[in-house]
């Protein structure tokens, strides 16, 4: 896995609208689940090495209660192999799932693939998270593409935040952390992603004013490797894209 130390400094996004999925590289479960709009609410996992976990005698999967989350983002999810769940609202509703719906399931975790796109009334899910080797392929569901938006903004200020405490370049005023990006302006950035983009921190530019982060369209890869190598070449090119920081104003805007 070539770009294996590269993944703070690189997220690669495939978005698929009409299925309503991204295939993902550089963002971890620990960084999706403290970018989304509300907290995890109770995981049915579908594969997993989590030894916290409860068993659900029903579905015969194992599931992790809302308040053993935060154990949960403690594990070293990337030495998992496979990291797999789907969320869900109730035990009741975990309890009357069918016979059909808990072979989607496996489906679902051993396949990476959905036999039809995986929210169930019953559960009351709204994601289905499906990783190997975590942040080095993730495969999300969601059944509102505006918390992916969100994420997204909010995971590649995070990434950013982790720069400044490694580069002093980027530091903002002491304790100032910066603000998510928009969901709307990640929106925007619509098409690339379906065609596949990369958000490259590792060639962000800053002046004193400002920050300067560049996207490519890269195309649409399962293996990362071979994103990665398109990478390589592709940033030699113009940026497709730019999100840009105003320290001043302390506001993002974006332009193509």
């Amino acid at each position: 896995m070539k770009g294996q130390g590269n993944m703070k400094e690189l997220i690669y996004v495939h978005l698929n609208t009409s299925h309503q999925y991204t295939i993902s590289y550089g963002i971890d479960f620990i960084e999706f689940a403290r970018s989304l709009p509300r907290e995890l609410n109770h995981l049915l996992l579908l594969k997993h090495r989590f030894d916290g976990a409860d068993f659900n005698m029903h579905s015969r999967l194992d599931f992790v209660d809302a308040e053993d989350v935060s154990k949960l983002l403690k594990e070293p999810i990337a030495e998992y192999g496979d990291f797999c769940w789907i969320d869900f609202e109730e035990m009741d509703g975990l309890n009357e799932l069918e016979g059909q719906e808990i072979a989607e399931l496996l489906y679902l975790g051993h396949c990476k693939d959905h036999l039809r796109v995986p929210f169930y009334s019953k559960l009351g899910n709204r994601y289905a998270y499906l990783s190997r080797d975590d942040q080095w392929f993730n495969k999300t569901y969601y059944r509102n593409m505006s918390d992916f938006y969100f994420m997204l903004g909010r995971a590649i200020s995070l990434k950013l935040g982790h720069f400044r405490s490694e580069r002093s370049f980027f530091a903002l005023r002491k304790g100032t952390p910066f603000p998510p990006i928009p969901k709307e302006m990640i929106a925007s950035f619509g098409d690339k992603m379906k065609e596949g983009m990369v958000v490259s921190l590792a060639k962000t530019i800053q002046s004193r004013t400002r920050i300067d982060i560049p996207v490519w369209v890269v195309g649409d890869y399962i293996n990362m490797d071979e994103m990665f190598d398109d990478y390589k070449i592709n940033f030699r090119n113009e940026p497709d894209g730019h999100f840009e920081f105003d320290k001043k104003a302390h506001e993002w805007s974006v332009y193509f």
